[in-house]
């Protein structure tokens, strides 16, 4: 479809017919949802401005999408720590049956560890932080988040399990302004 818009323009629609949603849920996770519609406008305008440059071997333009979509989001507001202390605000509504007492004390726990997860999240360096959030929360295959962020798959394990080695580090309460060395969780194959 998109060698197609090469020639048709109105043909680079079914593009975002096809991945706009997504990317969308993306992008109202990464920045106010407020604004994600307008950066979700931003993220097809570039891609359709570089669409002669998709490498057409690629089975899909999801994953070259995310990278415009990440790049979008970087670009948009460069720590993405202020949204997720926001994020950390939203309260959980978890549903327990019977006792609105009992209720109450166990959404306000899952409150305090949510909030502690964003923080932790919003303190990881830039490049853990995106791989760590393109695997969690959109469920990028390695391969698929290596051909977003122009890197090596092996740069995605590495960045991946140095992320999840400081995040249990930080929900846990420890201290990780030193580097924390690599887990044996990513020895084995992708998700």
């Amino acid at each position: 479809m998109i060698a197609d818009s090469l020639d048709t323009p109105a043909a680079f629609g079914v593009i975002f017919d096809r991945h706009g949603s997504t990317l969308l849920r993306f992008l109202a996770r990464r920045v106010d949802p407020a604004e994600a519609e307008d950066l979700l406008g931003e993220v097809f305008r570039i891609a359709f401005e570089r669409r002669s440059t998709f490498e057409r071997d690629r089975d899909s333009a999801r994953p070259w999408l995310y990278g415009i979509a990440a790049n979008v989001v970087a670009k948009h507001h460069r720590s993405e720590a202020r949204r997720l202390r926001a994020m950390s605000r939203v309260s959980t509504d978890r549903r327990l049956e019977d006792d609105p007492a009992e209720r109450a004390v166990a959404a306000a726990d899952a409150s305090a560890r949510w909030t502690r997860v964003m923080d932790a999240i919003g303190t990881l360096p830039e490049a853990e932080r995106q791989v760590l959030l393109l695997f969690a929360w959109e469920e990028l295959s390695y391969d698929e988040i290596a051909l977003a962020l122009g890197v090596p798959v092996g740069t995605v394990r590495s960045r991946l399990s140095r992320g999840r080695a400081r995040l249990a580090a930080l929900t846990r309460g420890r201290d990780t302004t030193t580097d924390v060395p690599l887990t044996p969780c990513d020895a084995g194959g992708e998700r």
